[in-house]
């Protein structure tokens, strides 16, 4: 071979003939193993588009469940048209002849998978490579754009582009298949509160859920419920995110929402040998969780998207709160235009919880122009500094205290949690039982039989 073609061959991406062959190979010789490849390849997965058109048409027949043998293959090809008269048939022959069994069909996948994510990183590096090199972007602009790439392709997840909706529904299936086998009542993550779970069907992958009310309704607490529910038993890691309080105020609103014990005796250290006790077995039922707490005041979406990206199995990430965040990009806007920072902030948020594909729930401050009207339940157009908050999250939760505005009320210590926006079901109004002592909420015990 001249030596001007071995550099060509040099140039080309890691990628593995042999390996190609041999998968096809196996699916030819014994269609069973089929599910199998189906399951862990995608047309992509293959370098050299002569396999990658015999696995797409192999691939749509098994969509279609059509009978796959070299003869239907061969036709299929030709109503395709990638059939060539004078190679295909030969190629499919040879594609059997030189494949020993189907049996280690396994490990052929493996070493195109290997293969596969080394184009991936390849073309990851070219790209940033590029954009060090144009000097059209910032230090820090081409860093983030390296984790988001390498994270992708640490996923399974590098930009495939348009995805054809037969793939589509095998992901769907593959989904529905899983909810048909679980146990849960929800598809989420659940909240801990059962009536609030039933109406918005729990915290589900990549949604952004804004929790939102006056200062002193409990925000923090209701986050922290969420929090210490979802890392005691999804069995997952959990991040909170916390730009107002520190982390030892944190961990002791944990410990009394865990323990039971007042929080104003935690905070003072009147403890008694009862309540030492409760607080022991608190703290080492903590222990047992992953959940992960971040007191940076200057923390901006950029350095939480970061930081998450680096916990292995996440399950859930909460903010506290949106307002104290920093602008997504650090851009600047003149006479500090809070509403188009904030609008930024929050699309950056959703871009987030679909990259990470876990629920994100970010707390929000409320405008005071609920206090004007009679009836001071919060309103969507109360969100402070809206701009596209409401637009950009899939659920909006308001909490409301009837007690907080009127201390004479009868209904002492009940909470209201509204739903003005669920794009998985109704809106409504869940009941819930503040404890201020504990600063927890909690699901109110029937009164009455449902029948």
């Amino acid at each position: 071979m001249p030596p001007e073609d071995e550099e060509l061959l040099l140039k080309q991406l890691p990628h593995s003939i042999e390996a190609e062959q041999a998968v096809l190979g196996s699916i030819l010789i014994d269609p069973r193993c089929l599910p199998e490849v189906i399951e862990l390849l995608r047309p992509e997965d293959f370098y050299l588009r002569q396999n990658r058109e015999i696995y797409e048409t192999v691939y749509s027949m098994f969509n279609y469940s059509m009978t796959i043998d070299p003869v239907t293959v061969l036709d299929n090809m030709r109503q395709n048209g990638v059939y060539d008269e004078n190679t295909s048939r030969g190629y499919l022959l040879q594609l059997m002849d030189t494949t020993p069994t189907a049996a280690n069909v396994k490990e052929y996948i493996g070493i195109m998978k290997d293969k596969a994510l080394l184009r991936s990183i390849a073309q990851a590096a070219g790209e940033l490579s590029s954009m060090a090199r144009d000097g059209t972007d910032t230090g820090q602009d081409v860093l983030e754009a390296a984790e988001q790439r390498i994270y992708a392709i640490r996923q399974g997840r590098a930009n495939r582009g348009l995805t054809p909706i037969s793939t589509v529904l095998l992901d769907v299936y593959d989904r529905l298949n899983e909810l048909a086998a679980s146990d849960s009542a929800v598809p989420g993550l659940s909240t801990g509160l059962a009536d609030l779970d039933r109406a918005i069907a729990g915290l589900n992958k990549s949604d952004l859920i804004l929790l939102a009310a006056r200062p002193g309704m409990g925000k923090t607490s209701m986050a922290l419920n969420i929090l210490l529910h979802a890392g005691k038993f999804s069995g997952r890691s959990v991040a909170f995110f916390s730009l107002e309080m520190s982390r030892e105020q944190l961990a002791l609103r944990l410990i009394s929402n865990e323990s039971f014990v007042d929080l104003k005796k935690l905070i003072t250290g009147k403890l008694n040998e009862d309540d030492w006790e409760k607080v022991a077995a608190a703290a080492d039922a903590l222990n047992r969780t992953r959940i992960l707490i971040d007191d940076d005041s200057t923390v901006t979406v950029a350095d939480i998207n970061a930081k998450c990206r680096r916990v292995e199995d996440l399950g859930l990430v909460v903010i506290d709160y949106l307002q104290l965040m920093q602008s997504a990009g650090g851009r600047q806007y003149a006479g500090e235009n809070r509403q188009q920072v904030v609008s930024d902030i929050s699309r950056a948020l959703k871009i987030m919880a679909k990259e990470l594909n876990v629920p994100v729930l970010c707390l929000s401050q409320l405008s005071r122009a609920n206090e004007a009207r009679t009836n001071k339940r919060p309103m969507l157009s109360d969100l402070r500094e809206s701009g596209a908050i409401e637009q950009d999250a899939d659920i909006v939760l308001f909490l409301y205290r009837e007690d907080y505005y009127d201390k004479e009320s009868e209904n002492h210590n009940l909470a209201e949690c509204i739903i003005a926006k669920n794009r998985h079901g109704e809106t409504g109004t869940v009941e819930l039982q503040w404890l201020p002592e504990f600063t927890t909420f909690s699901s109110i015990e029937r009164r009455y039989e449902e029948y």
